[in-house]
């Protein structure tokens, strides 16, 4: 039996925070150094989104904890020049906030870059829930991170949406039986994501506001 959406779940990178540009560069500078000439930007686009270890074990199996570790000195010492803010996404998340809905972020990045992302941007004060790859044995699309999200937040899954940028967000969100919408600024692109058929697509964050007021409707009229 369906219920209303009281829950939203939100990936961070991509959605909430504009760190495409950090990826990028974190990823060149690794990609350069370890197999330089041989990536260029539009090749690095796809590693957005899996984890750290899935994407160095796809380029280099006897070295990803040395590629992980290069990428991970790069991104945490330019993290704060290259991170910025998404139109809308502060105030679209304070009204939420103040409605009333229980949210969290959930995410594959580790908890100490996903809590410096989140006080650069002044979203903490926002999510009593944050699950990162610290805390779980399997990341998205695995359903346990957002099964772990919903648990700390006393939510169900058909009460809660999972917003994100990635296909591991929509599949993840499929997987563990929330409702699903995807960004059409992610870098993949809107046609990308559209192809594995979340329930709402956002053109910019402010339409998750009559998302879930029209979702709510239509569960009041059952």
């Amino acid at each position: 039996m369906s219920s209303s959406i009281n829950t939203l779940l939100f990936d961070l990178d991509g959605t909430l925070i504009n760190t495409n540009e950090l990826i990028i560069a974190s990823f060149t500078e690794t990609l350069n150094h370890f197999c330089p000439g041989q990536f260029k930007r539009e090749d690095i686009i796809p590693f957005i989104g899996p984890t750290l270890t899935d994407t160095f074990s796809s380029i280099d199996p006897l070295r990803v904890k040395e590629m992980i570790a290069f990428y991970r000195e790069h991104n945490w010492k330019n993290h704060d020049a290259l991170v910025t803010q998404f139109d809308g996404v502060f105030e679209t998340v304070q009204t939420l906030k103040q409605a009333g809905f229980k949210m969290a972020v959930v995410t594959t990045k580790k908890r100490d870059v996903v809590e410096k992302g989140l006080r650069l941007s002044n979203l903490e004060q926002f999510f009593e829930v944050v699950v990162t790859l610290d805390d779980v044995e399997n990341a998205k699309p695995d359903p346990e991170p957002l099964i772990k999200a919903l648990h700390q937040l006393g939510s169900n899954p058909d009460e809660a949406i999972m917003i994100g940028d990635s296909y591991h967000d929509i599949l993840g969100g499929q997987n563990a039986g929330t409702k699903t919408a995807g960004v059409a600024w992610s870098l993949k692109g809107r046609e990308f994501l559209e192809s594995y058929h979340p329930d709402h697509m956002l053109d910019k964050m402010a339409d998750l506001l009559n998302i879930v007021e029209n979702e709510n409707l239509i569960e009041a009229k059952r």
